[in-house]
């Protein structure tokens, strides 16, 4: 059975002490499984602050992060390389010291526009690098999931089967592919098609809306993508992820382009995500149960 969650940025816009506290504690009392929490600088988190008040609270957590460009391990120089490795390790030992079993999101590259695109030595570097530190992270039970994002946020993978593809290059067995509905909305020709074909790569799932609002009221076909998961036997951890200029703060608000406030009550948002993921879930197990059902006749 899948866990869900939500994104710490529906709550707070950074991780203080007061701000890890007041996250986990709404995301327990609203009834999810677990939290995500940004790690875009490991260093501003404090692991035993945030495992006790998780344990305090009952849920898990999971984390996300985007290397910037001057600790890009797809980059030509040595230094940046370097410093991603060590950036991408200390998410591992923060990650292990919460308690927590997934990283996701662009390990891979920066985190950002490029204006040009990947080479082939920048994708071996990378997987090379990504292969190290799931050494190390395999130690911990900790899954790297790659997150697929759109044209705009990296330059390598931007499609389903380009993560499955640099999943498979890594070749470890805790990589996986991130898969995240607001950037498959904008790339792939068939939402649904990619989920089924890359599902025994999927390892970790974020779900959303076109416009990072409430779910249901963007463009996405929510429907057939939940369908999707369910058909492709995804039993993994799926999060909720928002943004909104009511919570989102610099760097995220510019390299995102969060210039809107879609909402203004993260409960009410969160509430809503969280029933509403239920609901598809449930009615997706049910469409392939009776699709299944119908198949047969009455015979017996």
């Amino acid at each position: 059975m899948n866990k869900l969650g939500v994104h710490a940025l529906v709550w707070e816009a950074g991780w203080s002490h007061e701000e890890c506290a007041r996250a986990i504690r709404s995301t327990a009392e609203v009834g999810y499984d677990f939290i995500e929490v940004p790690a875009l600088d490991p260093s501003l988190i404090d692991p035993v602050f945030t495992r006790r008040e998780l344990e305090m609270a009952g849920i898990g957590v999971s984390f996300s992060l985007g290397l910037d460009f001057d600790s890009d391990i797809s980059s030509g120089d040595r230094d940046k390389r370097e410093r991603g490795r060590r950036k991408l390790e200390d998410a591992v030992r923060v990650c292990r010291d919460c308690g927590g079993h997934t990283i996701g999101g662009i390990l891979y590259s920066g985190f950002g526009k490029y204006a040009a695109p990947a080479t082939a030595e920048g994708i071996r570097q990378s997987a090379e690098t990504l292969a190290g530190v799931a050494q190390i992270a395999a130690k911990s039970d900790i899954t790297l999931a790659l997150e697929v994002v759109n044209r705009y946020e990296t330059n390598i993978c931007n499609t389903a089967a380009q993560g499955v593809e640099m999943a498979r290059l890594v070749g470890a067995p805790n990589v996986k592919v991130h898969l995240d509905v607001y950037h498959m909305n904008i790339e792939e020709s068939d939402i649904a098609g990619a989920i089924r074909e890359a599902g025994p790569h999927i390892g970790y799932f974020h779900t959303g809306d076109s416009h990072r609002g409430y779910m249901g009221s963007g463009s996405v076909d929510l429907t057939a993508v939940f369908r999707a998961l369910v058909a492709a036997r995804y039993e993994g951890p799926i999060a909720f992820e928002s943004f909104s200029s009511r919570v989102v703060g610099q760097p995220l608000e510019g390299i995102l382009g969060i210039w809107r406030n879609l909402w203004e009550d993260s409960r009410d948002l969160a509430s809503h995500a969280l029933l509403y993921t239920r609901a598809m879930l449930k009615a997706a197990q049910e469409a392939e149960r009776q699709a299944a059902e119908r198949s047969r006749l009455p015979l017996r």
